[in-house]
């Protein structure tokens, strides 16, 4: 979570940077996707690396890379300093997150690996959406340059926190069996069906959940007349209650509801409450009350999709590169929502949008279909 502080700090900052260091549009852009994009290059070839290097290693050294350049990001004086303080956190921020999964699931006892990753797939819309709610209540009275100070001091607390508490090396140290070439643990993955579907259904969700977050503080601003601040502190709400899902997703799953139905239930439904949001004709209250409903049920797709890599991953030692391929699948559909929505609003208003999501969602559902067939037939053997 304290990782996702350095992504959520960035949207609702953008203006404050652009008009204090003078970054165009352009730049904006890249400052908001760096992170983004790194993870759709990296994810995979980042984990096996975890694998190999260790993974307790990992978190703290990527712990320290967000700390040292949130740090350097908050001096910047020029666009082309903060974009490279961007970058390093961007590393800082995979390291991290690849590198937790098997963590977790090396300390979580058996029957308990379910919850624990359930409670996983809250990094980010509880760190980003925090770290969104502080950045809209510190803008108005300060400098951006405050948010990175903040998001660097909550990564220079944890440092120590992880240095103290988390388990001794000998504890979580990766399998001996990690001997084989890189390239063949990647073929390995990129090869089997179950982590390339999981992969094709988060980058899915994430095109829609994110065309949905990223213009809602444009609809907020443009019709119903918000200030800025108001409509980053609705936007963080919404990306917040994100985690119901997440957490309702692991209660389901307990419980002995099928992967497969949580996916579908919760795409088929929110095809027509996304379409609800860019509709005509929709009041622009409802709309809001809309996103809400969508961010929280569309939440239970995570939940579903990482509780299901340890089944999926082609050997249990391979976890950690089934969980980079999911995170490249959901940074690529970050990548190219928003771009999408925006051409697709710019050809035919508002109403256009809701094609991206019908067909994103429809995706996530089919996806659904597919894994719950393929982990029967591995649960039967």
């Amino acid at each position: 979570m304290v990782a996702a502080f350095h992504v959520g700090k960035m949207p609702p900052a953008l203006p404050s940077v652009r008009a204090d260091l003078g970054a165009t549009l352009r730049q904006g852009g890249w400052l908001l996707s760096v992170i983004s994009l790194m993870t759709a290059a990296g994810g995979m070839a980042i984990a096996l690396t975890a694998d190999r290097f260790g993974h307790r290693r990992l978190v703290l050294i990527g712990t320290a890379i967000c700390f040292a350049a949130g740090l350097f990001g908050a001096f910047a004086s020029d666009v082309d300093q903060l974009l490279l303080g961007r970058f390093f956190e961007g590393l800082g921020f995979i390291a991290t997150t690849v590198a937790v999964p098997p963590l977790l699931l090396r300390i979580a006892r058996t029957g308990d690996a379910g919850r624990a990753m359930s409670l996983w797939t809250t990094y980010m819309p509880a760190g980003a959406g925090t770290m969104m709610l502080v950045t809209a209540l510190i803008l108005p009275h300060a400098s951006w340059r405050v948010v990175w100070l903040v998001a660097a001091a909550a990564s220079a607390v944890m440092l120590p926190a992880l240095l103290s508490r988390a388990p001794p090396p000998r504890q979580v140290a990766p399998p001996s069996s990690l001997r084989k070439p890189l390239w063949h643990d990647m073929l390995a993955v990129l090869t089997s069906g179950g982590p390339l579907a999981i992969a094709l259904c988060f980058g899915a969700y994430s095109s829609c959940w994110f065309a949905v977050v990223g213009f809602l503080p444009t609809l907020q601003i443009e019709r119903l007349k918000f200030d800025a601040s108001t409509a980053a502190i609705v936007t963080a709400f919404v990306t917040f209650v994100n985690v119901i899902g997440n957490l309702l997703a692991g209660l389901l799953l307990s419980r002995g509801v099928p992967r497969g139905a949580l996916i579908v239930g919760a795409a088929v439904p929110m095809v027509f409450c996304a379409g609800g949001i860019f509709i005509d004709g929709v009041p622009d209250i409802l709309r809001l009350i809309l996103a809400g409903v969508y961010s929280a049920a569309i939440g239970l797709v995570p939940g579903a999709l990482f509780t299901a890599i340890p089944i999926h991953a082609p050997r249990p030692e391979l976890v950690g590169a089934a969980t980079g391929l999911l995170m490249q699948g959901s940074n690529i559909g970050a990548l190219l929502g928003p771009p999408i929505t925006a051409a697709l609003v710019a050809s035919g208003g508002w109403p256009a949008a809701a094609w991206l999501t019908s067909i994103a969602l429809a995706i996530v559902a089919a996806s659904g279909v597919f894994l719950h067939w393929r982990e029967r037939r591995r649960l039967a053997r």
